[in-house]
């Protein structure tokens, strides 16, 4: 497959970050094959212990919107393929296992990788709510489409910065496909009568600003 990086940001993904980057880390490629990359607005103890724990690397950023956060990320990096979380549910490791494949191509330019097709009742209620878009975990999106769409908008934070993205990514002639979520709810399943391990991930709490 093409080059690899993980963009994960601290205060997207909160207390769930060790989950995150413990998924990625066991996903079956060999460790530190794979770069993370850990964006944030402060350092923090935590944050230091969980970059030695799981070999990714922080870019601190104080005061900055997450679409500069991310963009800065995504400069610093120069692999072929970026994958960005996208909220704070993890993925299984076993489904990175599965997506790694789908990269090795040049017919796409990004994947949208973890969403569920979402209940009838679920698409009820977004048509009343007249939600414009899904919000997938992750997304996978080469480097030089990354680009051309511009980056994320610097001077949107949160969820705004995200949505903005996904939006243009959807209004232009992207080549685009949804790498489906039905493995994610296998393992779901599986998980819940699997004992806890004997230590757990230390939760990460993001600093309050």
């Amino acid at each position: 497959m093409g080059s690899v990086c993980f963009i994960v940001d601290a205060m997207v993904t909160g207390e769930m970050l060790p989950r995150h980057l413990k998924s990625i880390r066991e996903s079956g490629v060999a460790d530190h094959l794979l770069p993370i990359l850990v964006t944030s607005t402060q350092a923090h103890a935590r944050l230091s212990s969980i970059e030695q724990r799981y070999h990714t690397h922080c870019l601190v950023t104080p005061s900055l919107p997450l679409g500069t956060r991310l963009n800065k990320a995504a400069f610093a990096s120069q692999a072929e393929w970026l994958i960005i979380a996208l909220q704070k549910q993890p993925l299984p490791a076993n489904l990175w296992g599965s997506l790694y494949p789908q990269l090795d191509t040049y017919s796409l330019d990004a994947l949208i990788v973890g969403l569920a097709q979402p209940s009838f009742s679920e698409r009820i209620l977004r048509r009343l709510l007249a939600s414009a878009l899904l919000l997938p975990p992750y997304i996978a999106v080469r480097r030089v489409w990354l680009e051309r769409l511009g980056g994320f908008d610097p001077d949107l934070d949160n969820g705004r910065a995200i949505e903005d993205f996904l939006q243009r990514l959807h209004a232009c002639p992207t080549r685009l496909k949804t790498f489906s979520s039905h493995l994610l709810n296998q393992v779901e399943v599986e998980e819940d009568i699997t004992p806890l391990p004997h230590t757990p991930d230390p939760a990460y709490t993001p600093p309050q600003l």
